[in-house]
């Protein structure tokens, strides 16, 4: 009879399959396909047009007659004055904003942190992020009308304190322009980034803080000796990935902003290959510095991946 109800039992085994679980989660799969598809198309695809910096391209031709050029148009690129220019300031504006950005978002977030009163802090936070959702468009103007000569409320706020005896011409200065470009990012983006920071917060053991406040731990001390160190990967895992982001230093912001006095300090990268590109037609010369960009990102994560991991902080992979 044992033996019996043994041959009846249906054995199921686990299918640990990268099938199987593409079955299991078929709901998941389904409904992340239309975003992989559109990574494919606007993310792959594009790479095909690499061979354009290869190539002396012209529109019109099939790939068998342009003429192949190897990497001359790297050998111009590297030889060209212009571009280390560009290089300069594509990494300064793109520094000034990654690190002020990361400042800025993390002393809101533990501002933000340390208030009790939950109607302020949510509309305090609702009022810091909603500039994140305006378009460069009307943030550039709003600080091309602030710092205006004519009228600008910084000018009239000078002259009214007597600082100053005539206007400034703000974004006409060559050497404030990257600054001028970090300080409207960061209060721009400042809410947006504080979030990460505030989720990172509330997953903070609260006990840790009730054995500091017996301890007699001050509010700074609890925010040296706990938040901060709680919050430590959180930080490293978003330095990582701006990293990588360093050569893109903001074509919109940037491009709404210069001017042709400022043009020294402001021609970054998507400038660059945007004049040489659409406005001149060389478009191989454009596509190679395109290439410079993406590659040197790319080395930008991996090492910086690498050094997060030798000093055993997280990392992406």
């Amino acid at each position: 009879m044992k033996e019996e109800m043994l041959a009846d039992v249906v054995v199921y085994k686990k299918d640990d399959s990268f099938i199987g679980k593409l079955i299991k989660q078929s709901a998941w799969v389904f409904m992340s396909l239309p975003f992989v598809v559109y990574i494919i198309m606007f993310r792959y695809v594009p790479i095909g047009g690499w061979v354009m910096a290869l190539q002396n391209y012209w529109p019109g031709k099939n790939i068998f007659q342009k003429q192949w050029v190897g990497f001359d148009n790297f050998k111009m690129l590297f030889e060209d004055p212009v571009f280390f220019q560009v290089l300069r300031n594509t990494v300064a504006i793109s520094a000034i904003k990654l690190f002020s950005g990361m400042f800025f978002s993390i002393l809101l977030a533990l501002i933000l942190n340390e208030v009790r009163n939950l109607k302020f802090k949510r509309i305090t936070q609702t009022i810091s992020y909603l500039p994140y959702f305006i378009s460069w468009v009307v943030a550039a103007n709003l600080v091309l009308n602030v710092l205006s000569i004519d009228g600008g409320i910084v000018n009239e706020v000078l002259l009214a304190l007597r600082i100053i005896d005539e206007p400034i011409m703000f974004m006409g200065i060559p050497k404030l322009f990257w600054w001028i470009a970090g300080a409207s990012h960061v209060r721009k983006e400042v809410g947006w980034g504080a979030i990460v920071y505030l989720a990172a917060m509330t997953s903070i053991n609260p006990n840790l803080y009730e054995a500091a406040t017996i301890d007699g731990a001050s509010r700074l001390q609890r925010i040296k000796y706990i938040t901060l160190p709680g919050i430590k990967s959180v930080v490293v895992l978003v330095l990582i990935m701006n990293i990588g982001q360093l050569l893109n230093a903001g074509f919109e912001q940037v491009y709404l902003m210069s001017n042709g006095r400022v043009i020294e300090y402001a021609r970054i990268f998507e400038l660059f290959e945007l004049d040489f590109g659409l406005k001149m037609f060389r478009y191989s010369f454009a596509a190679a510095a395109g290439i410079f960009k993406s590659v040197v990102s790319i080395v930008l994560v991996f090492s910086a991946n690498l050094l997060a991991k030798l000093l055993g902080q997280e990392r992406l992979v």
